[in-house]
């Protein structure tokens, strides 16, 4: 018979600690076309941000990572690094935005890790004064505690 076998589904699946509360996520082309047109542009050296205020009380985000920046399983690394990175800082974030975060077709997907995308996400929104001040972000944190 051999070695013993242990079935997939028997794994210990580990649910997120956290998921994005006061963000709904963009799948509709005609949104992204809106956010390409119509957003405040910001650029970094391996993403670009576009923001749009929407009407809603919550946050949209969108993310797009042309196939010119590498093979699938390298752009839905990247895409998965950016929606931690935006879930870490949401709380952080100003409400009734729409953000686009775009990947720059220069940029080595395959050489990007957590920490760089981290680190321009930061200085793109602090260039574009998406954070709550200090005694709004207070408000927030307690609210939802």
């Amino acid at each position: 018979m051999g070695a013993f076998c242990v079935p997939f589904f028997s794994k210990v699946c580990r649910k997120r600690e956290e998921k994005m509360k006061n963000t709904k996520i963009i799948k509709r082309r005609y949104e992204f076309k809106m956010l390409f047109s119509r957003g405040q542009i910001f650029y970094g050296k391996n993403i670009t941000i576009y923001l749009l205020k929407n009407k809603f009380k919550y946050n949209r985000l969108g993310i797009a990572v042309g196939k010119k920046s590498g093979k699938a399983v390298d752009r839905n690394k990247v895409k998965r690094l950016i929606r931690e990175n935006y879930r870490l800082f949401e709380a952080r974030i100003k409400c009734g935005y729409d953000i686009l975060v775009s990947v720059n077709k220069k940029c080595e997907v395959k050489n990007v890790n957590f920490y760089d995308i981290k680190k321009e996400i930061e200085r793109l929104f602090t260039k574009s004064r998406l954070w709550l001040n200090e005694n709004e972000y207070e408000k927030s944190t307690n609210k939802n505690n």
